[in-house]
């Protein structure tokens, strides 16, 4: 108790300057913004007074992006770009792809599951060798068998040129400062692209098929990979670097005898991340034509067969529990010293032979149709049931439907017309004013251009549609989440009982989401809005519930030994002190709403998310990529606006 009452006066003494400097700074920048508006808004107002985006700042870009949309399909077959270099790279994708789904298809139901489960076995434990045998009996069941034997063909592909790729780049990294500068801005900028941006211009090259979508999956996987290998080289420790380099070891022998074996838990970390964004974007691929569970799932949601969307969703979400736990159990692993029993993976590979060939051998090689289990037409029925007793009518309480037309009608409606109705330069000053109050200059001019970019592209009104739905939706979450972050933060208990439900939630694809918001609430804006903030309250959550456990206890402790409420240190300490985290947290919950919201487009979302995939489903390439690009700078808004800049995070923590 005398320890933390006599630290706490230093620590106030030392963050005393610091939180003056940030209020001082504060203050003198939002008395730079008073100034300039009050200098800028009459002029600028004298000169376009209308809100809309003024049409001679556009550039029509539709019809150069048609003619080459156009040259590209003419010039596929012929141009000496395409036969001897990406035509080689479609080749190559649509060969290994084909070839994994063959070498399935003849080990067989019997043979894959044994294989996975056996696998899960040798690295994670007999527990998740069970749960992965499992896994797939249901996938069979389920009469998903072909559809998930495509996914994972695809899935084995992409992930593993994600892996070799990712790696090279984390590599080249994570060994040179130079190229270590060069990437990170690309990486940063990659990670807040939403899904749909990367099928875009893969189909303007290689056109719908299994190679655009192995492609785009493997451009959205691999930054995890480059950035966690450049990470864990980066941050080798110094000290056993120098013992190494003083035994007269080379480059290359430091390379392959210390850093990369201290490196294995942010490699294996990579590779976790890298699987489950590459079975997320495979999913959303089959807009492009990846086959598959995604394609089953698209395709039910196209005619609000959720039944059908259910038995197809159903197995992408345990592949993707599966394959989150059987690598997250590997990486743990690897911290132990348990001896390696190399003779284990002699009976992974006996156990398969023998499974695969006695199937082979007894001609079983598909699922029997007689172990399908048909629960599309139950689940339809339930959803007509849920349409004719719980859309509307429910006392009291009125009914699904009825509580979407309220989001819809009093808050979405709202704060579409409160964007439109916004002179177009005054949604700039906006946005350049939160930009530098959170960042530097640098930030508010990179969210500005990205804000002005996307009226200059003439998709004003389209984008301040999607803007009112993220708003809207991170609204929601950022609620939602604080509130169960704190309870969660403050109760033990709590957080054990939330850990597995948040557990599943973060691994399933973004896609799953539609499948209940549309049978809760039908097709429209606010389904697309629910997905979104089911998707994002996750991160919200854990973000928050971190942030706050790990404020200093020596700060509770002063401020419990000065007779502070609960309520109090919440309000007074712990949120102040987790400033740092609980903005990640909004940064992240408006980014991974924004790609959830843009893939409601396929549940009546409309705005950008319509463009996207009216664009590709009709071939309107121009729409769809004046849309994705539209997308993206609407991201890069969002994400410098949200996220403060690493000096003033480090300054918000020291405070």
């Amino acid at each position: 108790m005398t320890a933390a009452v006599t630290t706490a006066p230093m620590d106030k003494d030392r963050a005393g300057p610091l939180s003056g400097l940030l209020r001082h700074r504060a203050l003198g920048k939002l008395l730079l913004l008073a100034v300039a508006a009050a200098v800028i808004v009459p002029l600028v107002n004298a000169r376009w007074s209308s809100g809309t985006w003024p049409h001679a700042l556009t550039v029509d870009i539709s019809e150069p992006l048609g003619k080459a949309s156009d040259w590209i399909i003419d010039n596929r077959d012929s141009h000496p770009l395409f036969l001897y270099f990406f035509g080689h790279i479609s080749n190559a994708v649509v060969l290994s792809v084909r070839a994994v789904y063959l070498v399935l298809l003849a080990a067989g139901w019997a043979g894959v599951t044994a294989a996975a489960g056996l696998i899960a076995w040798r690295v994670a434990g007999w527990r998740l060798g069970v749960s992965a045998t499992l896994a797939f009996l249901v996938c069979g069941a389920l009469g998903m068998w072909v559809p998930t034997v495509q996914t994972l063909a695809l899935m084995v592909v992409a992930v593993f040129t994600s892996v070799v790729l990712g790696a090279l780049l984390g590599l080249a990294a994570g060994l040179s400062d130079r190229m270590h500068r060069i990437l990170r801005p690309v990486l940063d900028t990659m990670q807040v692209f939403p899904a749909y941006a990367y099928l875009l211009p893969v189909v303007l090259v290689f056109g719908i098929g299994v190679p655009a979508a192995v492609l785009a999956t493997v451009v959205y996987a691999a930054p995890p990979m480059a950035r966690l290998t450049a990470l864990g080289l980066r941050s080798a420790d110094g000290g056993v670097m120098e013992a190494v380099a003083s035994l007269g070891a080379n480059a290359r022998q430091r390379l392959t005898t210390a850093r990369l074996p201290l490196a294995r838990q942010e490699l294996l970390l990579g590779l976790n991340q890298t699987i489950m964004m590459a079975l997320s974007m495979a999913v959303i691929a089959s807009v492009i034509g990846a086959g598959g569970l995604g394609d089953r799932v698209y395709q039910a949601l196209a005619s609000v067969d959720v039944g059908a969307a259910l038995a197809a969703g159903i197995p992408i979400v345990l592949l993707a529990v599966v394959l989150d736990r059987v690598t997250g159990a590997a990486g743990a692993r690897l911290g132990s010293h348990e001896a390696p029993a190399h003779w284990k993976w002699g009976v992974v590979a006996a156990g398969t032979v023998v499974v695969a060939l006695a199937t082979r051998f007894a001609d079983r090689l598909d699922w029997p149709d007689s172990w399908v289990v048909n629960i599309a037409d139950p689940v339809n029925d339930a959803v007509d049931w849920m349409t004719d007793h719980l859309y509307t009518g429910v006392p009291y309480v009125g009914g699904t439907a009825d509580w979407a037309g309220h989001f819809t009608t009093w808050v979405l409606d709202p704060v579409r017309s409160g964007l439109t109705w916004l002179p177009w330069w005054a949604v700039l000053l906006i946005v350049a004013a939160l930009a530098w109050l959170i960042g530097t200059w640098r930030t508010a001019l990179t969210a500005v251009l990205a804000m002005a970019a996307i009226g200059v592209l003439g998709v004003w009104k389209p984008s301040l549609d999607t803007l009112s739905q993220v708003l809207a939706a991170v609204a929601v979450t950022l609620v939602l989440g604080f509130a169960i972050g704190i309870a969660a933060a403050r109760s033990e208990r709590l957080e054990r009982l939330l850990r597995p439900v948040l557990d599943v939630f973060q691994t399933m694809p973004q896609f799953v989401y539609l499948i209940p918001v549309v049978a809760l609430f039908g097709v429209g804006r606010a389904p697309a809005v629910a997905a979104a903030v089911v998707y994002a309250l996750p991160a919200v959550i854990r973000i928050t519930t971190q942030g706050l456990r790990q404020v200093d206890a020596a700060a509770m402790e002063a401020s419990r030994s000065m007779g502070a409420t609960t309520g109090q240190q919440l309000r007074q300490v712990q949120l102040p002190l987790a400033r740092p985290a609980l903005l990640l947290a909004v940064n992240q919950g408006v980014v991974l709403v924004l790609a959830v919201v843009i893939i409601g487009g396929l549940v009546g979302g409309g705005a950008l998310g319509y463009d996207v995939v009216f664009g590709l489903a009709q071939g309107d390439l121009a729409t769809g990529l004046v849309a994705g690009a539209a997308i993206v700078c609407l991201g890069l808004m969002l994400d410098r606006v949200t996220q403060p800049t690493e000096r003033r995070t480090r300054e918000g923590k020291e405070a």
